[in-house]
Protein backbone atom coordinates (compact mmCIF):
# COMPACT_ATOMS: atom_id res chain seq x y z
CA UNK A 1 0.00 0.00 0.00
CA UNK A 2 0.64 3.88 -0.55
CA UNK A 3 0.30 5.02 3.14
CA UNK A 4 -0.27 8.71 3.65
CA UNK A 5 0.87 8.70 7.44
CA UNK A 6 0.23 11.83 9.61
CA UNK A 7 2.59 12.74 12.50
CA UNK A 8 5.54 10.08 11.74
CA UNK A 9 7.87 12.28 13.65
CA UNK A 10 6.20 12.19 17.08
CA UNK A 11 6.51 9.02 19.83
CA UNK A 12 4.26 7.08 18.01
CA UNK A 13 4.64 7.52 14.49
CA UNK A 14 8.37 7.09 14.08
CA UNK A 15 8.50 3.85 15.30
CA UNK A 16 5.07 2.70 13.88
CA UNK A 17 6.15 4.59 10.43
CA UNK A 18 9.22 3.16 9.71
CA UNK A 19 7.81 -0.71 11.01
CA UNK A 20 4.91 0.09 7.97
CA UNK A 21 7.13 0.71 5.70
CA UNK A 22 9.67 -2.57 6.46
CA UNK A 23 6.85 -4.99 5.53
CA UNK A 24 7.29 -3.36 2.00
CA UNK A 25 5.01 -0.35 1.41
CA UNK A 26 5.69 3.04 0.82
CA UNK A 27 5.40 5.55 3.63
CA UNK A 28 4.59 9.37 3.46
CA UNK A 29 5.17 11.03 6.57
CA UNK A 30 3.30 14.11 6.72
CA UNK A 31 4.40 16.20 9.78
CA UNK A 32 5.80 19.36 10.14
CA UNK A 33 9.26 18.51 11.14
CA UNK A 34 11.16 15.61 9.23
CA UNK A 35 11.34 11.86 10.65
CA UNK A 36 14.71 11.39 8.47
CA UNK A 37 14.45 8.13 8.03
CA UNK A 38 15.81 6.34 5.16
CA UNK A 39 12.21 4.42 4.10
CA UNK A 40 10.13 6.83 4.60
CA UNK A 41 9.40 10.07 2.67
CA UNK A 42 9.32 13.23 4.72
CA UNK A 43 6.49 15.91 3.24
CA UNK A 44 6.55 19.08 5.22
CA UNK A 45 2.62 20.02 5.65
CA UNK A 46 0.75 22.17 8.06
CA UNK A 47 -2.75 19.56 9.08
CA UNK A 48 -4.10 22.53 9.79
CA UNK A 49 -4.47 24.02 6.49
CA UNK A 50 -7.16 22.61 4.36
CA UNK A 51 -5.63 23.36 0.94
CA UNK A 52 -2.40 21.71 2.13
CA UNK A 53 -3.82 18.84 2.90
CA UNK A 54 -6.31 18.17 -0.15
CA UNK A 55 -2.77 19.12 -2.03
CA UNK A 56 -0.38 16.55 -0.49
CA UNK A 57 -3.23 13.91 -0.64
CA UNK A 58 -3.37 14.89 -4.24
CA UNK A 59 0.13 14.49 -4.92
CA UNK A 60 2.49 11.89 -6.14
CA UNK A 61 3.85 9.85 -3.46
CA UNK A 62 7.23 8.98 -5.07
CA UNK A 63 9.64 10.63 -8.09
CA UNK A 64 8.98 7.49 -9.79
CA UNK A 65 5.60 8.38 -10.33
CA UNK A 66 6.57 10.77 -12.85
CA UNK A 67 7.02 7.56 -15.55
CA UNK A 68 3.39 6.45 -14.89
CA UNK A 69 1.74 9.43 -14.03
CA UNK A 70 -1.01 11.00 -16.67
CA UNK A 71 -1.75 14.50 -16.48
CA UNK A 72 -4.97 14.58 -18.15
CA UNK A 73 -6.28 12.73 -14.65
CA UNK A 74 -6.41 15.63 -12.53
CA UNK A 75 -8.24 13.97 -10.02
CA UNK A 76 -8.07 11.61 -7.28
CA UNK A 77 -5.06 10.33 -5.44
CA UNK A 78 -2.42 7.66 -5.46
CA UNK A 79 -2.59 6.80 -1.92
CA UNK A 80 -4.52 3.61 -0.24
CA UNK A 81 -4.50 4.78 3.05
CA UNK A 82 -4.24 7.37 5.39
CA UNK A 83 -2.87 7.12 9.30
CA UNK A 84 -3.67 10.19 11.06
CA UNK A 85 -1.16 9.83 14.10
CA UNK A 86 -0.50 13.58 13.99
CA UNK A 87 -1.60 15.71 17.13
CA UNK A 88 -0.96 17.75 19.61
CA UNK A 89 -0.18 14.66 22.02
CA UNK A 90 -1.21 15.98 25.26
CA UNK A 91 -2.71 18.59 27.91
CA UNK A 92 0.18 21.33 29.03
CA UNK A 93 1.99 21.87 25.85
CA UNK A 94 -0.19 24.12 24.48
CA UNK A 95 -2.99 26.26 26.02
CA UNK A 96 -6.30 24.17 26.03
CA UNK A 97 -8.39 26.05 23.16
CA UNK A 98 -4.84 25.83 21.19
CA UNK A 99 -4.76 22.29 21.85
CA UNK A 100 -8.63 22.04 21.51
CA UNK A 101 -8.70 23.91 18.02
CA UNK A 102 -5.16 22.60 16.24
CA UNK A 103 -6.24 18.60 17.17
CA UNK A 104 -9.99 18.78 15.61
CA UNK A 105 -9.01 21.28 12.79
CA UNK A 106 -6.20 18.89 11.54
CA UNK A 107 -8.31 15.90 12.10
CA UNK A 108 -11.40 17.21 10.29
CA UNK A 109 -8.84 18.33 7.31
CA UNK A 110 -7.57 14.73 7.09
CA UNK A 111 -10.66 13.24 6.92
CA UNK A 112 -12.10 15.28 4.76
CA UNK A 113 -9.86 15.26 2.29
CA UNK A 114 -9.11 11.67 2.21
CA UNK A 115 -12.49 10.25 1.99
CA UNK A 116 -13.76 12.92 -0.84
CA UNK A 117 -10.28 12.26 -2.73
CA UNK A 118 -11.81 8.60 -2.88
CA UNK A 119 -9.59 6.60 -0.11
CA UNK A 120 -11.25 4.07 1.38
CA UNK A 121 -8.87 3.39 4.52
CA UNK A 122 -8.15 5.64 7.24
CA UNK A 123 -6.82 4.61 10.78
CA UNK A 124 -6.54 7.22 13.31
CA UNK A 125 -5.43 7.84 16.91
CA UNK A 126 -7.49 8.37 19.06
CA UNK A 127 -6.99 7.77 23.17
CA UNK A 128 -7.46 6.21 26.38
CA UNK A 129 -7.45 9.84 27.62
CA UNK A 130 -11.58 9.80 26.23
CA UNK A 131 -12.71 7.24 28.91
CA UNK A 132 -12.45 10.52 31.01
CA UNK A 133 -10.05 8.62 33.65
CA UNK A 134 -6.52 10.12 32.51
CA UNK A 135 -6.64 13.43 32.97
CA UNK A 136 -9.63 14.04 35.38
CA UNK A 137 -9.29 15.90 38.25
CA UNK A 138 -9.43 14.10 41.37
CA UNK A 139 -9.75 10.58 41.50
CA UNK A 140 -11.59 8.78 38.66
CA UNK A 141 -12.35 5.10 39.09
CA UNK A 142 -14.03 3.25 35.54
CA UNK A 143 -17.36 2.06 35.87
CA UNK A 144 -16.45 -1.15 35.22
CA UNK A 145 -13.08 -3.37 34.33
CA UNK A 146 -12.22 -4.49 32.48
CA UNK A 147 -12.45 -1.24 30.46
CA UNK A 148 -13.89 -2.05 27.02
CA UNK A 149 -15.33 0.52 24.12
CA UNK A 150 -18.14 0.16 25.06
CA UNK A 151 -17.53 2.13 28.17
CA UNK A 152 -18.98 5.91 28.65
CA UNK A 153 -16.43 8.32 26.96
CA UNK A 154 -16.96 11.71 29.11
CA UNK A 155 -13.64 13.51 29.22
CA UNK A 156 -12.65 16.58 31.09
CA UNK A 157 -9.77 17.58 29.53
CA UNK A 158 -8.93 19.78 26.23
CA UNK A 159 -6.84 17.04 24.64
CA UNK A 160 -9.47 14.05 25.45
CA UNK A 161 -12.71 16.21 24.13
CA UNK A 162 -10.64 16.55 20.69
CA UNK A 163 -10.39 12.92 20.72
CA UNK A 164 -13.74 12.28 21.38
CA UNK A 165 -15.03 15.30 18.78
CA UNK A 166 -12.56 13.63 15.90
CA UNK A 167 -14.20 10.26 16.68
CA UNK A 168 -17.61 11.44 16.12
CA UNK A 169 -16.27 13.48 12.95
CA UNK A 170 -14.37 10.37 11.55
CA UNK A 171 -17.94 8.08 12.31
CA UNK A 172 -19.98 10.77 10.23
CA UNK A 173 -17.58 10.99 7.09
CA UNK A 174 -17.79 6.98 7.30
CA UNK A 175 -21.28 7.28 7.26
CA UNK A 176 -20.90 9.57 4.26
CA UNK A 177 -18.80 7.55 2.40
CA UNK A 178 -18.78 3.91 3.52
CA UNK A 179 -15.11 3.92 3.55
CA UNK A 180 -13.50 1.88 6.11
CA UNK A 181 -12.41 4.41 9.19
CA UNK A 182 -11.00 2.97 12.16
CA UNK A 183 -10.00 4.32 15.39
CA UNK A 184 -7.26 3.47 17.89
CA UNK A 185 -8.02 4.02 21.65
CA UNK A 186 -3.94 4.23 22.23
CA UNK A 187 -2.74 3.85 26.26
CA UNK A 188 0.24 5.24 27.56
CA UNK A 189 2.70 4.67 24.57
CA UNK A 190 5.86 3.14 26.08
CA UNK A 191 9.36 3.05 23.46
CA UNK A 192 11.42 -0.27 24.36
CA UNK A 193 14.27 1.45 26.19
CA UNK A 194 11.69 3.04 28.74
CA UNK A 195 10.94 -0.36 30.35
CA UNK A 196 14.57 -0.08 32.02
CA UNK A 197 13.94 3.76 32.73
CA UNK A 198 10.55 4.53 33.97
CA UNK A 199 9.10 0.67 34.84
CA UNK A 200 11.09 0.28 37.85
CA UNK A 201 9.35 2.63 40.24
CA UNK A 202 6.06 1.51 38.82
CA UNK A 203 6.83 -2.19 39.84
CA UNK A 204 7.39 -0.99 43.44
CA UNK A 205 4.25 1.29 43.46
CA UNK A 206 1.41 0.94 40.90
CA UNK A 207 -0.46 3.84 42.25
CA UNK A 208 1.80 6.23 39.87
CA UNK A 209 -0.18 3.76 37.06
CA UNK A 210 -3.64 4.10 38.12
CA UNK A 211 -4.02 7.49 35.43
CA UNK A 212 -3.65 5.08 32.64
CA UNK A 213 -5.49 2.03 33.92
CA UNK A 214 -2.40 0.37 35.04
CA UNK A 215 -1.95 -0.44 30.91
CA UNK A 216 0.30 0.42 28.62
CA UNK A 217 1.53 0.16 24.78
CA UNK A 218 5.19 -1.25 23.39
CA UNK A 219 5.32 0.86 20.28
CA UNK A 220 6.31 -2.40 18.62
CA UNK A 221 2.95 -4.09 19.20
CA UNK A 222 1.21 -0.85 18.31
CA UNK A 223 2.99 -0.93 14.56
CA UNK A 224 1.22 -4.18 14.62
CA UNK A 225 -2.22 -3.52 15.46
CA UNK A 226 -1.88 -0.42 12.85
CA UNK A 227 -1.00 -3.07 10.18
CA UNK A 228 -4.05 -5.27 11.09
CA UNK A 229 -5.88 -2.19 10.62
CA UNK A 230 -4.89 -1.68 7.75
CA UNK A 231 -5.16 -5.01 6.39
CA UNK A 232 -8.46 -5.47 7.70
CA UNK A 233 -11.28 -4.36 5.07
CA UNK A 234 -15.16 -4.23 5.62
CA UNK A 235 -15.87 -3.35 9.22
CA UNK A 236 -17.30 0.20 8.69
CA UNK A 237 -16.70 2.55 11.49
CA UNK A 238 -14.77 1.09 14.46
CA UNK A 239 -13.09 1.99 17.61
CA UNK A 240 -10.71 -0.54 19.14
CA UNK A 241 -8.52 -0.50 22.82
CA UNK A 242 -4.79 -0.27 21.72
CA UNK A 243 -2.45 -1.86 24.86
CA UNK A 244 -0.47 -4.56 25.65
CA UNK A 245 -1.66 -8.19 27.47
CA UNK A 246 -0.06 -7.33 30.55
CA UNK A 247 -0.31 -4.49 33.30
CA UNK A 248 2.74 -1.93 33.45
CA UNK A 249 2.73 -2.92 37.30
CA UNK A 250 3.48 -5.82 39.93
CA UNK A 251 0.97 -6.00 41.28
CA UNK A 252 -1.25 -8.92 40.61
CA UNK A 253 -4.72 -8.36 39.19
CA UNK A 254 -6.45 -9.19 42.76
CA UNK A 255 -4.42 -6.53 44.53
CA UNK A 256 -5.25 -3.84 42.34
CA UNK A 257 -9.10 -4.91 42.75
CA UNK A 258 -8.76 -4.61 46.03
CA UNK A 259 -6.59 -1.72 46.58
CA UNK A 260 -7.46 0.85 43.73
CA UNK A 261 -11.26 -0.95 42.41
CA UNK A 262 -12.88 -1.60 45.41
CA UNK A 263 -16.85 -1.33 44.43
CA UNK A 264 -15.98 -0.98 40.75
CA UNK A 265 -17.84 -3.75 38.97
CA UNK A 266 -15.73 -6.61 37.59
CA UNK A 267 -17.43 -7.67 34.65
CA UNK A 268 -15.47 -10.87 33.93
CA UNK A 269 -13.20 -13.40 35.45
CA UNK A 270 -9.56 -11.97 34.78
CA UNK A 271 -6.12 -13.36 34.16
CA UNK A 272 -3.45 -12.63 36.87
CA UNK A 273 -2.04 -10.01 34.90
CA UNK A 274 -4.24 -9.16 32.74
CA UNK A 275 -4.59 -5.81 31.32
CA UNK A 276 -7.38 -3.84 32.59
CA UNK A 277 -7.71 -2.09 29.23
CA UNK A 278 -9.68 -4.61 27.31
CA UNK A 279 -8.09 -5.50 24.35
CA UNK A 280 -10.90 -8.29 23.30
CA UNK A 281 -12.37 -6.51 20.31
CA UNK A 282 -8.85 -5.63 18.38
CA UNK A 283 -8.13 -9.50 18.84
CA UNK A 284 -11.09 -10.63 17.68
CA UNK A 285 -11.43 -8.22 14.77
CA UNK A 286 -8.03 -7.98 14.25
CA UNK A 287 -6.22 -10.94 15.01
CA UNK A 288 -4.08 -8.32 16.69
CA UNK A 289 -1.79 -10.57 19.77
CA UNK A 290 0.84 -8.58 21.53
CA UNK A 291 4.04 -9.90 21.51
CA UNK A 292 6.25 -7.20 24.37
CA UNK A 293 5.95 -7.09 27.54
CA UNK A 294 8.42 -5.01 30.16
CA UNK A 295 8.72 -8.89 31.85
CA UNK A 296 11.21 -9.52 28.60
CA UNK A 297 13.40 -6.57 30.00
CA UNK A 298 12.38 -6.38 33.51
CA UNK A 299 12.65 -8.86 36.81
CA UNK A 300 9.10 -8.96 38.12
CA UNK A 301 9.72 -8.25 41.67
CA UNK A 302 7.49 -10.83 42.89
CA UNK A 303 8.86 -13.66 41.17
Amino acid sequence: MRIFFTGGSGKAGHHVAPYLASRGHHVTNADLAPLGHPDVTDLRVDLTDTGQVYSALAGMPTTADLDEADPRAGAGTSYDAVVHFAAIPTILRAPDATTFETNIRAHYNVLEAATRLGIRKVVFASSETTYGICFSRGERKPLYVPVDEEHPVVPEDSYAMSKVAGEVVSRSFQARTGADVYGLRINNVVEPHEYAEKFPPFLADPALRRRNVFGYIDTRDLGQLTLRALETDGLGYQVFNVANADTSVAATTQEILGTFYEGVEVRREMGPHETFYSIDKARQLLGYEPQHSWRDVLEDPRA
